[in-house]
């Protein structure tokens, strides 16, 4: 169970970006605080006097593999033999470093490579409340790609909704500062694409895809203010889809989770591997503290990259409808008595006339596979659902009666 979670790693400041966390939208997940757990399972201290026999440790019983330093004698050529063991251990010491030097000198060029196509971003909002008009600049970041033959930034939404073009101020790594001809946005994602006329560098677009969990991950933003800063980790998880993320609904779900340190300005900038490519838009963090505890959020790019296409194509992100009343209380234990799956979603009501009806998919169904892709549970369908391309027949297979059938279903735009 997650903590408190904070719909991205957006950062709000006034005169002090450093020091004030306005913008930071709160995610409604309660949990035991990290104190009370702690308590509760600490073992407490008790002193105890250990008599002489208990010292009688040797050596070679703390550390049978290593060579005694301690040396009582020369070598031939008059060097102590301590400061030869010495040698031999930093020889072999050497040789096992050179394997991470050489990590590390790949995320550095990984570094290297991104950065001219990150963005710092800086909106400036102005608020009502109880009557009272607040200004205030929210800070974020955002990565450049290619759509066509035009120059985007692609970022999330909370980053900028509610500031015109104009009042969105975009920084590059060399201090350029540029400001968007255009502006789209989707809430269902919490995805944001602005068009610029600028020539930095596109950053390479990854396929998420192909992301496994365990796989080494950059984070390139703007964590308090702090442009262009780079963090490291892996990714942690996938498909989570069940985040209530502050008080806007994205009801698009499908976040990678990572532990590469993701805070309050991060929001929009990219999660990449390490073939400098683009895999997620970093998006939001679970937290206590309001900065990074190793729990952060990234919309994988395949989804992100869907929905910038429409909305630069048509100016908002053209959902497909399958027609179904989902059942949002079926769990995988339900499916594996069903149909000896561990997963899928159970049809409530089929609409006369939608594409589900016309599969001829009934209520009771259990809705295994959309797409070629097994489905997780009710909400992972719907995700699927919702960036499918319309007009496609796509196959699906569920279980009826404990058998299973396959139907072909052409999607159609939501009503």
């Amino acid at each position: 169970m997650l903590r408190n979670v904070f719909l991205d790693c957006a950062l709000r400041y006034l005169q002090f970006p450093l020091r004030s966390f306005g913008g930071i939208v709160s995610l409604t997940l309660v949990a035991a605080s990290a104190s009370s757990v702690y308590a509760q399972t600490q073992t407490p201290y008790r002193s105890m006097r250990i008599g002489d026999e208990g010292l009688a440790i040797s050596s070679q019983s703390i550390s049978p593999n290593l060579p005694d330093l301690r040396g009582t004698g020369s070598s031939e050529g008059g060097m102590p033999t301590f400061d030869l063991d010495r040698d031999k251990l930093y020889a072999e010491l050497a040789d096992d470093f050179s394997m991470v030097d050489r990590l590390g000198n790949l995320v550095k060029r990984v570094a290297q490579l991104v950065k001219p196509s990150v963005i710092h971003i800086e909106a400036r909002k102005t608020e009502k409340t109880r009557g009272r008009t607040e200004s205030y600049d929210e800070a974020g970041s955002g990565v450049v790609i290619m759509i066509g033959t035009e120059r985007w930034v692609l970022t999330n939404r909370h980053v900028i909704v509610g500031a015109s073009p104009n009042q969105i101020l975009l920084r590059t790594n060399d201090g350029r500062e540029i400001r968007p001809t255009k502006v789209f946005s989707d809430p269902s994602t919490d995805v944001a694409i602005m068009l610029i006329d600028a020539p930095i560098p596109a950053a390479r677009i990854g396929a998420s895809q192909a992301v496994e969990i365990g796989d080494f991950v950059l984070a390139i933003g703007s964590p308090f203010g702090l442009s262009h800063s780079v963090t490291f980790g892996i990714v942690s998880a996938k498909g989570r889809r069940d985040l209530t993320l502050g008080t806007e609904r994205i009801e698009l779900q499908d976040f990678f989770q990572t532990d590469a340190a993701i805070n309050p300005g991060n929001s929009g900038g990219p999660l990449l591997n390490l073939r400098g490519e683009v895999v997620a838009v970093n998006t939001a963090i679970a937290s206590s503290s309001g900065g990074s505890e190793g729990i952060g959020f990234a919309i994988p790019i395949d989804m992100a990259i869907r929905v910038a296409e429409e909305l630069v194509t048509h100016g908002k992100l053209r959902r497909a409808y399958l027609g179904v009343t989902l059942d949002p209380d079926f769990t995988a234990n339900d499916s594996l008595q069903d149909s000896g799956f561990s997963g899928g979603a159970l049809v409530k009501e089929v609409r006369d006339g939608s594409p589900a009806a016309l599969a001829n998919l009934l209520r009771g169904d259990v809705i295994l596979e959309f797409n070629g892709v097994g489905v997780d549970n009710d909400d992972h369908l719907v995700t699927r659902v919702g960036l499918t391309p319309l007009g496609q027949e796509v196959p699906v297979i569920i279980s009826r009666s404990g058998r299973r059938y396959r139907t072909n279903i052409t999607v159609i735009p939501l009503p």
